[in-house]
């Protein structure tokens, strides 16, 4: 990035906030000033921070600025709990985020990558491939936006799943930052055990998030408890096999001493029968995980279908008899493709079809 390219300051953890303002002769004072107007009082222009020197007002003016997200597109589920956003980037990219409303609690769904490089079958963003990763400031406004959203309801956030568009594990330095700023108790202060981070496996992130104990629960999307039909729903299974993922997971678990949580898309006639739910307990036997088992929410790119709610029950009748605790997690905004990248994709669909033909 060029030099003279305006920071901005969502990029920034408070640390990192703290080393840019000493360069300009300021102390912590104004770095926690500035911190907290930007998180506690969500301050929308450097005009609203009060209490800046003046000459600190004017450097920041020169030298920094907001990245606020906007508005691309916007659906809202028929029940009303789930409310789907197309954000549009600086850049043009757009990226997606989903508000779940949930009794006496939300959550939002983040992304972190715009696409994603990891090409899993069934999801509509790994149809698309990578477009670039997202800045922290670009991870952290997400949340910004949708607290602004429920701040106009008297609502409040509590929970963040950073399984939205992208791998975080791909893009782990920006992610662990806007982790980082989403804790930090002068600014959002999220409750670490509140966020949730989705790898379909990525084993070298994995191992780092233990080695660094990082404050966020993992889950891990499995899919295929054999290498062959996992491989064939996950292609990053063909770089890290199950065994090595397997073992990546115990390191895991039993240095920050946490449960791990693997999803499961239950495609009907493909990974759903109880013969695959015996391979996947025989495989988790022995380790404090819990499953998510998820009935597939059907995308374009795909033919695959969701399991019948008997398979379900089956599946995970099978789970229990080895010990292996599971939820069926609950499908929301199925009627306004709030599945990971169906909406931009809808759009970018509809789009083409409006372009003039030429002549």
């Amino acid at each position: 990035m060029p030099s003279d390219t305006p920071i901005n300051l969502y990029d920034l953890t408070r640390p990192a906030l703290g080393e840019l303002l000493s360069g300009w002769g300021c102390g912590p004072y104004y770095r926690d000033l500035l911190w907290t107007a930007l998180y506690r009082k969500g301050v929308r222009s450097l005009d609203e921070v009060e209490g800046l020197r003046a000459d600190l007002q004017d450097t920041l003016r020169e030298r920094t600025r907001l990245g606020h997200l906007a508005t691309h597109t916007e659906t809202f589920s028929s029940d009303g709990h789930t409310h789907k956003l197309l954000l549009k980037l600086e850049d043009g990219q757009t990226i997606e985020t989903v508000l779940m409303r949930f009794k006496g609690r939300a959550t939002v769904c983040i992304s972190t990558q715009a696409g994603c490089a990891m090409g899993c079958v069934f999801c509509a963003t790994g149809q698309m491939g990578l477009s670039r990763h997202l800045t922290p400031g670009e991870i952290v406004g997400q949340v910004l936006h949708v607290n602004r959203i429920l701040r106009e309801s008297n609502e409040s956030l509590r929970n963040v799943v950073l399984m939205g568009m992208g791998e975080p594990l791909h893009n782990y330095e920006h992610t662990m930052s806007a982790v980082d700023v989403l804790v930090d108790a002068l600014g959002l202060a999220m409750g670490p055990r509140f966020i949730t981070l989705s790898t379909v496996g990525v084993v070298p992130g994995i191992r780092r998030l233990a080695d660094e104990e990082r404050p966020v629960q993992l889950a891990v999307s499995l899919h295929g408890a054999t290498d062959e039909e996992r491989s064939a729903l996950v292609p990053a299974g063909r770089r890290w096999p199950l065994d090595e993922l397997m073992d990546a997971c115990r390191y895991y678990s039993e240095k920050r001493r946490r449960r791990i949580f693997f999803e499961w898309t239950l495609i009907s006639g493909r990974n759903d029968t109880p013969e695959h739910a015996h391979t996947l307990g025989k495989l988790l036997r022995g380790m404090d995980a819990h499953i998510n088992v998820i009935p597939l929410n059907p995308t374009v790119g795909y033919d695959g279908g969701p399991s019948r709610p008997e398979s379900v029950r089956a599946f995970q009748d099978v789970l229990t008899s080895y010990s292996v605790p599971s939820t069926v997690r609950q499908r929301r905004g199925i009627d306004i493709d709030a599945g990971c990248g169906q909406l931009k994709s809808t759009v970018e669909r509809r789009s083409r079809r409006s372009l003039p033909t030429s002549p």
